[in-house]
């Protein structure tokens, strides 16, 4: 059976947004954040609210609005908000020990029985763990140490589209040129590769008339001595790429890029910080792509209530790292281990992974019904609870970027609330918890559709595309 809740969290009965928003309350908490905090906050610029509380898949704000929250703190929140088991489990440890440098602990122990327990049976003799820095930024960091060390090679593939953190290593082998644009002395030695978008081919070709020709722009690239790409460290990729619009590689595209990296000796990264822990439907993505990567990075959902903890995954013939060569102050996150240990144990014992894959596709029936509804419905896409639908002109084939900026407004004030991304923000995009219920999936599904209604009347009217 899958996971079985009630439809709302105890004293929510759903969403519920009475007036405007901001409310009074959380416009005054906002206004302080405006005047203290850095000019980088994002979110509360395009959520307007300030929260007091959550439960489940719900947050309330400071004027008693409740929201279904499909963001679930980026991706962070598989169980939802102060799910009680990894919250007890969290409360227990607190009470032990909390900091713990990369000491070995009894919470930590079996927290790294299970987590490679959850890896693919093949690969758990041969896997060892290392403990981070508390971000998904740090573990990318870590993999391109590891495999520079490993190898003794210095450059990097990556991928356009792909979203790896902001911290400069992180940056540099990450897409976004906006982000990246105004700092200078970037890692050197990265280069960038098309990725398998088949909606929007960076080759520039027909779907029909594909042959995967990414791959095989990769895989010429790497193996022509007239190529200027000397073997790289590593090549880096997502197998759903999230910030970059919500879209999944094509299997084949995924297969062809492994069986050259293996040919050539080069390390494979899987980022998974994002599809990772359950998100797709599998423990991690790449099951679902028939690969067994070098590394793999995880991070934002491995305590599953939003405690920070980041490991690598790695084959251990890459394990030439000295002593204190990857280390960080709050690598030894002890109540984030409980509350992680705890969360596996409740994904496996609910079959938490069922329900994704059974929610997910009711979902994208919703979403396929956003199809019919309008042209600027482009494309709806997803694995698992990682879904997107992508807004753009059909007039000119450009981003609706303003148009799903309503829509987010438009569901926010209806008591939804999700998240935005892919080129020039076009693609609304949705995590909700894991455990999410049936009732929660056709709520969003319901104000999602009249949220798309109301911002296509607003452009109706004469509203900025």
């Amino acid at each position: 059976m899958t996971a079985t809740v009630d439809h709302a969290a105890p004293g929510f009965t759903g969403p519920r947004v009475t007036g405007s928003l901001p409310g009074p309350r959380s416009a005054e908490l906002l206004g302080r954040q405006a005047a203290r905090e850095s000019n980088s906050r994002s979110y509360p610029r395009k959520l307007p609210i300030a929260i007091r509380r959550g439960r489940g898949s719900y947050v309330e704000d400071l004027d008693g609005n409740v929201f279904l929250d499909f963001l679930s703190g980026a991706g962070v929140l598989s169980l939802g908000h102060n799910h009680p088991e990894p919250l007890a489990a969290a409360h227990r440890q607190l009470d032990e020990f909390v900091h713990g440098l990369d000491f070995p602990t009894p919470v930590k122990d079996e927290f790294t029985e299970l987590t490679i327990g959850m890896l693919p049976e093949p690969m758990r003799e041969r896997t060892r763990i290392h403990f981070c820095g508390p971000t998904g930024a740090n573990a990318v960091d870590a993999a391109l140490k590891l495999c520079k060390t490993a190898t003794g090679r210095e450059e990097i593939i990556t991928f356009q589209g792909g979203f790896h953190g902001a911290t400069m290593a992180a940056m540099s082998v990450t897409g976004l040129v906006e982000q990246k644009e105004p700092v200078r002395g970037r890692m050197p030695g990265v280069h960038f590769f098309p990725y398998s978008n088949c909606h929007n081919c960076p080759l520039g070709l027909k779907r029909d008339s594909c042959q995967v020709n990414c791959a095989a722009f990769l895989e010429r690239a790497l193996t022509d001595v007239n190529g200027g790409i000397t073997l790289p460290a590593a090549v880096i990729m997502e197998l759903v790429q999230g910030e970059g619009g919500v879209i999944p590689a094509d299997v084949e595209f995924v297969q062809r890029v492994r069986e050259v990296t293996r040919r050539l000796g080069i390390p494979l990264i899987v980022d998974e910080v994002q599809s990772g822990c359950g998100r797709t439907g599998t423990w991690f993505a790449f099951e679902q792509y028939g690969i067994e990567p070098d590394v793999v990075c995880a991070s934002k959902a491995l305590s599953g209530m939003g405690l920070p903890a980041a490991v690598i995954l790695y084959d251990k013939k890459l394990d030439t790292w000295a002593p204190g060569a990857h280390s960080g102050t709050f690598r030894g996150n002890q109540p984030a281990f409980a509350a992680g240990v705890a969360t596996m144990k409740v994904v496996r014992r609910e079959r938490i992974l069922e329900n994704v894959r059974a929610r997910a596709d009711q979902l994208m029936v919703h979403l396929q019904d956003l199809r019919a509804l309008s042209a600027y419905v482009a494309d709806v896409r997803g694995l698992g609870l990682m879904t997107g639908v992508e807004l753009t002109d059909p007039a000119t084939g450009r981003p609706a970027t303003a148009l799903a900026k309503r829509v987010q407004w438009e569901a926010v004030s209806r008591g939804l609330i999700v998240e935005l991304g892919g080129r020039d923000d076009c693609v609304v995009r949705m995590l909700p918890p894991l455990n999410c219920t049936a009732y929660e999936i056709d709520t969003a599904g319901r104000i999602l559709r009249e949220s798309l209604t109301a911002a296509l009347a607003g452009l109706s009217l004469g509203g900025a595309r």
